[in-house]
């Protein structure tokens, strides 16, 4: 299984983090995050059960991809990241 994100996946999981730290709930995301993040797979899954309802909305291909990875084992970690750095930013 690969490991590493690819550019879309990315790109998604940064917009998340930027919907995130704009609307100023870092706090509450990482620690949703961290408490969950045992189930970071099954959430993954979750979204594939959401795809016909999701994939109307923002698309097939961004669903399949955002699944992919939070079905990653780096991509909670990439989103935490994202975040941390993105509100680090705005504090400034």
């Amino acid at each position: 299984m690969e490991r590493e994100l690819d550019p879309l996946e990315r790109e998604l999981l940064d917009k998340i983090a930027e919907f995130i730290v704009q609307r100023k709930m870092e706090t509450a995301a990482i620690l949703f995050l961290e408490m969950h993040r045992p189930l970071s797979n099954i959430g993954g899954h979750a979204l594939l059960m959401a795809s016909p309802l999701l994939g109307s909305i923002i698309g097939m291909p961004k669903v399949e991809a955002l699944h992919r990875a939070l079905s990653k084992p780096g991509g909670i970690d990439y989103l935490l990241d994202r975040i941390e750095e993105l509100s680090g930013a705005e504090r400034r």
